[in-house]
Formats: C-alpha cells, structure tokens, sequence
C-alpha cells in the first residue's frame, strides 16, 4: 500500500473563511460545522486558525476577521508529507484539523485528526500498537540496530516510514508502528542509545506525564 500523503486525505466539507468574513459568521460556521478551529485565508493564502477561544475575547459580532490576530499561522503541512506528520501537529497543539499549505503558501484544504486516524487505521500495521518517532542524523539510521533494541524489550516492529526532517536537511525522521502500546521501555532503551524520541502515541502503560497529555488528546479527538 502507499504512504498516505496530506493530500490525499483533504477534507471537503471543511470550508476556509476569508479576512472580510465577521466573527459571527466564524462562530456559526465553528458549531454548524463542529470544530474548534476554522482555516482564514488572506485571497487564496493561509494566514492563520481561527478558534472558540479567539471569539469568546469578542463581544461585536461584526468584527471582521482581519481585525484579529490569529494563532497557528506557522502550523501546516506540505501537500506531500505524510499523514503520521498530520498527527503529530495536531496533537502537539491540540488542534482538531491542520491545514495544507503548498510552496507558494497557498491554501490547498485540511486534514482533520479523525481523517487521519482513520488512515492510520487502514494502514498497513494499524490498529492495536503503538507509534514511536524518532530523530537522528541520517549516518546514525540503521533500521537492524534499532529493531534489535526493539525486540530486546519483547515487542516487533510493524512498519517503518522514514522521511527527511523539516527542519534539518541533515537529520531523518523515523516512524515505528509497533506491536505493543507499552512503549515506556522501549524509548527509554532507544533514549539510552541516543535516539532522541519526538512523539509518541500509545493507549496503555503511560510513561510520564507528557504522554499522559498526548494520549488524553488523542481520545479527545477519538470521540469528536
């Protein structure tokens, strides 16, 4: 199966809003549609995710859009990067969609986290288990040694996706679906071995308190 890519999971029925719309029609659209953030875009660019909080701080529905300073503008994913990418932004910063923007900044839709996990779902190695993300310097990438690490704490790696890191040219980001959601041990041995962790998603056996708030999202995001 292929990898999933942002934009193949572009969500239709999840409309942008423009500058020159009100913080009242942002307000019915957020509960007509049912989500906490909306897409406001400047013509046809991503300027930033419009929220329930943002609106609560406004009591003159006619407060046009443009007029508000919006958060998340820097929060997107290219067309092309994976959908696991997807999920990471969305619960990092607890969003329940995140856009796609292209090169030029233009808008091109959202991916919302129930889509994604949906994929996640469909995907080869989804279901039970658990995800793992780690960083490194792509001389550092040996897929053997980091499975022997794996299979030492009795667990199987179901799928890896490798893709290059954003934000250095010279570092990979390796993406392990695992047999197991018990992954506290797992990252402290890789952790050990001088792996740095970005993300993980399990749903038993929480290791820490960062955990505990990733997967508390997660189910949040599961029942909208």
């Amino acid at each position: 199966m292929p990898a999933l890519l942002a934009e193949d999971l572009l969500n239709e029925m999840i409309p942008p809003l423009k500058g020159t719309d009100s913080a009242g029609k942002a307000a019915r659209w957020l509960d007509e549609f049912h989500v906490a953030q909306l897409p406001v875009l400047d013509d046809r660019h991503y300027r930033g995710l419009v929220t329930e909080a943002d609106l609560a701080d406004f009591d003159d529905p006619e407060t046009l859009l443009s007029e508000l300073p919006l958060g998340y503008a820097d929060t997107y994913v290219r067309p092309d990067q994976h959908f696991y990418r997807v999920m990471e932004l969305a619960i990092e910063n607890k969003i329940q969609l995140v856009p796609v923007v292209d090169e030029r900044h233009e808008y091109a839709g959202v991916v919302t986290i129930a889509d994604a996990l949906a994929a996640f779902g469909q995907h080869p190695g989804g279901g039970q288990g658990g995800i793992i993300v780690l960083s490194m310097e792509e001389r550092d990438y040996s897929l053997t040694q980091i499975s022997r690490y794996v299979e030492e704490n009795n667990a199987k790696i179901i799928s890896a996706i490798v893709a290059q890191d954003e934000i250095d040219p010279y570092r990979i980001r390796l993406t392990l679906k695992l047999n197991t959601d018990n992954l506290a041990r797992i990252t402290a041995t890789l952790e050990r071995f001088g792996y740095t962790v970005t993300a993980q998603f399990s749903g038993t056996a929480v290791a820490n308190e960062d955990e505990q708030e990733r997967y508390d999202a997660l189910l949040r995001y599961l029942s909208v």
